[in-house]
């Protein structure tokens, strides 16, 4: 007993591993491992790569952001399973490379000469003639002629094939092999990219995550200051990241952004930016960007000049240098701050992009101003200026959003773009002592939207994937915000609107009408403290001010019949008021009245809705530039890539192999030669059988077997032959 199970344990194994080879080198495994590859690349390129936990916790929510980093789906390409999946597609086109190539290769060289005689007459394409020649003079014709056309041929000589001691020949011959070569090529083309896919990506760099003490940086500081745990050899033998020279300086630590934090790649060289250079088209948009460099040699201290544009790299010591894209160097900029709040003080500051952050005060709250971006070129499509018009909202209008939707880039009914060119924006951050920012970017230059009245666009936005919401301020005769912010100003002057509503009760009333006048002047002096935010501690109203205020203040006091007819007369009221609020403040900067006319009615249109919307802008000062010192810097991707060989080699072989499957008809050719017993006496007389064979029938290979019929055995063809 104990030796029979002896025995099983010893054919299990050899079972066992005959099974997992099968199942390894099967199609059903190689095509099931594909599909998986294939969902794989969808999701990667659908879900954003390497982005912070918080942005997909902020798009997706909390429960879905932490399967996605559990399941690695933020990083598809670099994933421990995806990296798998991929050697076990190595092994099992590998495997079934192995066990198909000595078959395959056999069989190219067997011309099967032994077939039965009797067996060509079980063939669909087959046929049958009297030659009057002997066998052997009959099988060398024919070997001859499919020799010259292109046939690789062989000839066999039976003995006693007819029963009476007479000799049989049999031809066979065979063309198309680069069929089953195309097997091979395909396959081994499946097996070189992903090696080359392996090579390349994160597979070698990951290794070292793992098995050589590396580990990924997740902090912040100077780049200098991070621990050698953190960065990779010069040596390494592949990597691909990023790495950003301002102009004037050198960089020699490109960035690798992983799914959990970075790693510092040290390259063998430095990179030095001479000169960055940038060309644009009429429209504002670049047409070129390119660099002028040093690269200086980490070991020897050569210096080797280069130029690095797009699509054309620079390559030295085995490490390919792309331009990637351009970004700010750390320019100075001079801010001035406009007064968003009653409580609010203009100021001036200085500050480099990127560099420290500088504290503002929010009346009792601190806030950490920091510079994020200096942006000299905006182009923007005004296709149809007109659709933006004057009653936009800050809380609803959105500069990309609505620039692009309605004026033509995301609206496709629109067939033709007006690009122009829009000014230098800043971007900054303000974050409070909790640690939240808010980020902010504004246009320097007023732009005309299409109603006449130039505006300057605040932008502003609670979270890096939203998109920027925009304040437009209107620009007064001298194309500042001055005759903004003192309309403001004066707006939250008590003194002020109190001589405005004078003025008004003296032109809107008729002396003799005293009772007239009171009424009125109560209604003025009600609306024009809503509007102002006045009235929000007497709970008329919930909101700050402006026209939202009005609104609730009608919702609660007015009823529903009659708001509508209340609420014209109380903008209309509102509306004559504000209008010499304005004049007022413009005499208290020693300025000329406005007069009554369209070009006056805009901006005061466009004034009061950007101070109705100011009491919903969370900042208490917005920041305008009033100059700045470019220093541009150039944006390089730096990789290290054997594997891009190997990649093309890979697709050389893919394209020759699907050609040679597709294109390529294996076919084979048999014709058997006897002599001809119903002819007695005649030793030159033959019977011919000839079988045709091909994998793939098509009308191609039907007139190929008639021509042959007719140049090989003498056979009228059923059709037009082939030349």
């Amino acid at each position: 007993m104990s030796v029979s199970t002896h025995g099983l344990r010893v054919h299990r194994g050899p079972q066992v591993l005959r099974a997992a080879v099968e199942l390894l080198s099967s199609m059903r495994f190689a095509i099931a491992l594909l599909t998986v590859i294939c969902i794989a690349s969808i999701i990667g390129t659908v879900l954003k790569q390497h982005e912070p936990i918080n942005n997909y916790i902020n798009q997706f929510g909390p429960f879905w952001a932490e399967l996605f980093r559990a399941a690695r789906l933020d990083s598809v390409y670099s994933a421990w399973w995806f990296l798998l999946i991929l050697l076990f597609l190595v092994v099992s086109t590998t495997l079934c490379i192995a066990r198909n190539t000595p078959r395959i290769m056999v069989d190219l060289k067997t011309f099967k000469e032994d077939i039965r005689a009797q067996s060509l007459k079980a063939f669909g394409q087959r046929a049958e003639s009297r030659l009057d020649e002997a066998p052997a003079q009959a099988a060398n014709r024919i070997g001859q002629l499919l020799v010259s056309g292109g046939w690789k041929v062989k000839l066999q000589q039976r003995e006693g094939a007819d029963g009476h001691g007479g000799t049989g020949w049999m031809v066979a011959a065979r063309a198309g092999g680069a069929h089953k070569l195309g097997y091979i090529a395909a396959h081994s083309a499946i097996v070189l990219v992903c090696i080359g896919g392996l090579l390349d990506g994160d597979l070698v760099v990951r290794a070292q995550t793992w098995f050589a003490g590396k580990s990924v940086f997740t902090g912040g500081g100077m780049i200098a200051d991070v621990p050698p745990e953190h960065r990779l050899s010069p040596r390494n033998p592949t990597f691909r990241g990023n790495i950003l020279v301002p102009e004037g300086g050198q960089g020699s630590v490109a960035i690798l952004q992983q799914s959990d934090g970075v790693l510092l790649q040290e390259l063998p060289f430095s990179i030095e930016l001479k000169k960055f250079i940038v060309d644009y088209y009429s429209t504002g948009m670049p047409k070129l960007f390119a660099s002028e460099v040093v690269l200086h040699d980490r070991e020897t201290g050569e210096q080797v000049p280069a130029r690095i544009e797009v699509n054309h790299p620079a390559s030295y010591k085995g490490v390919e240098i792309y331009q990637s894209s351009f970004d700010d160097g750390g320019s100075r900029v001079k801010l001035k701050a406009v007064p968003m709040a009653a409580a609010a003080k203009p100021f001036e500051v200085e500050g480099v992009i990127g560099g420290p952050s500088t504290e503002i005060t929010n009346g009792t709250e601190k806030l950490s101003l920091e510079f994020a971006a200096l942006r000299v070129i905006n182009v923007e499509n005004f296709a149809d200026a007109g659709a933006l018009g004057s009653g936009a909202d800050v809380r609803k209008v959105d500069l990309r959003h609505d620039i692009e939707s309605r004026l033509g880039a995301a609206n496709k009914t629109v067939k033709q773009k007006v690009l122009r060119n829009i000014g230098p924006s800043i971007g900054y951050k303000l974050r409070d002592a909790a640690g939240q920012a808010r980020e902010y970017q504004n246009y320097m230059v007023p732009v005309d939207t299409g109603d006449g009245q130039p505006v300057f666009l605040l932008g502003m936005r609670e979270k890096p994937e939203q998109p920027f919401r925009y304040l437009r301020v209107p620009a007064d005769e001298q194309g500042s915000m001055e005759g903004f912010v003192r309309m403001r100003a004066a707006l939250a002057d008590a003194d002020t609107r109190a001589r405005a509503i004078e003025r008004y009760i003296a032109k809107a009333t008729d002396p003799k009408r005293p009772d007239m006048a009171a009424q009125l002047r109560v209604s003025a002096a009600r609306a024009l403290a809503l509007f102002a935010g006045s009235e929000r501690a007497k709970a008329d109203a919930t909101t700050l001010g402006g026209w939202q205020a009005i609104a609730e203040f009608m919702e609660a006091n007015v009823p529903e019949a009659e708001r509508e007819r209340a609420g014209a007369v109380l903008v209309r009221i509102l509306n004559d008021v504000l209008f010499e609020v304005l004049n007022l403040s413009r005499e208290g900067a020693g300025l000329a009245a406005l007069p009554l006319e369209p070009k006056s009615q805009s901006f005061l249109t466009q004034a009061v809705l950007a101070i109705s919307d100011a009491y919903f802008y969370p900042a208490p000062v917005a920041m305008m530039m009033t100059d700045f010192t470019q220093v541009q810097a150039s944006v390089f991707q730096v990789a290290r890539a054997p594997g891009k060989n190997v990649v093309y080699l890979g697709c050389l072989l893919l394209i020759i192999g699907i050609f040679a499957m597709l294109y390529v008809r294996e076919r084979r050719l048999w014709v058997w030669l006897t002599p001809d017993g119903s002819a007695a006496g005649d030793s030159n007389s033959t019977a011919a059988t000839m079988a045709f064979s091909v994998n793939r029938k098509t009308i191609d290979s039907d007139r190929e077997f008639e021509h042959l019929k007719h140049r090989l055995l003498a056979l009228k063809t059923e059709g037009p032959a082939s030349p």
